[in-house]
């Protein structure tokens, strides 16, 4: 997709950290913007500001673990705009070990950083199949490529984003369709996800101790700002690429920490 003035994008986990960086680059390009979020007092901040500095804008409550609130959000987008043309599934939470995690607290994970996917896929896609264009970025992670212990969840949940991506793109293009797909591999970006679970379910909350985000903390506070993965991102969507690095160091160690893996060289 060359030509973005005008078009539709929408962005869930939107009002804050990548999703939000995003949403700003994509209104500097003249498109109009839907922000999706669970977080309503920050959905409404980062609506506020994204019309004040003059986009065209509009923020929808959603939980993308709820496949009818993702459908709410298609619909509203479509009475809003009549139209949508990329869909960032971008909304996550931090997640840790597999050994010891309550049930409730991988169906938490895996809900939001999974089937959130799932869902904007699932729901959004007949929508710019119909159209013959548009452009699905889907946000997993350098660790979806790479296996990292203390993140356990959160690697199973985005190892998945990444085969789905990768699988779709296949798909889309084996049928001839014009709709683009990325997905996003970022390392550590400044963002809110180590404190993400500020929006755990209170049913969760009683089971697990909040404790994943501790280790997490320090790393993103070092990384990179948001806005250089919003920019790699805008440049996918317009040059039709797959993948979206944004930290080559890590994915050469991630590259081959996985050859050692498969050749038993460990």
């Amino acid at each position: 997709m060359r030509d973005l003035a005008g078009k539709v994008a929408v962005v869930t986990g939107g009002a804050s950290g990548i999703g939000l960086a995003m949403a700003r680059r994509f209104a500097a390009e003249q498109m109009r913007v839907v922000l999706a979020d669970i977080e309503k007092p920050a959905l409404d901040r980062a609506t506020e500001d994204l019309a004040s500095a003059g986009a065209e804008v509009v923020g929808i409550v959603t939980d993308v673990a709820e496949h009818a609130s993702v459908v709410g959000l298609h619909d509203a987008v479509l009475d809003r705009f009549g139209a949508v043309h990329v869909v960032c599934n971008n909304a996550g939470v931090v997640g840790g070990s597999v050994a010891k995690s309550p049930i409730e607290f991988w169906e938490w994970v895996v809900g939001v950083n999974l089937f959130g996917v799932v869902n904007g896929c699932n729901v959004f896609l007949p929508t710019l199949m119909a159209q013959d264009e548009g452009h699905v970025v889907n946000t997993a992670s350098m660790a979806g490529l790479q296996g990292v212990g203390v993140l356990g969840i959160y690697c199973t949940t985005k190892f998945a984003v990444v085969g789905l991506s990768e699988s779709l793109a296949q798909e889309l293009a084996g049928s001839g369709s014009r709709v683009g797909v990325s997905v996003v591999c970022p390392g550590f970006v400044q963002t809110k996800i180590a404190h993400s679970a500020r929006n755990m379910p209170d049913r969760v909350r009683s089971v697990h101790e909040d404790d994943d985000g501790k280790a997490l903390s320090p790393l993103v506070d070092s990384g990179i700002p948001p806005e250089q993965v919003a920019d790699a991102v805008l440049d996918a969507v317009t040059e039709g690429r797959l993948y979206v690095i944004t930290h080559p160091d890590m994915l050469r160690a991630a590259w081959d920490q996985r050859a050692a893996l498969l050749f038993g060289e460990h």
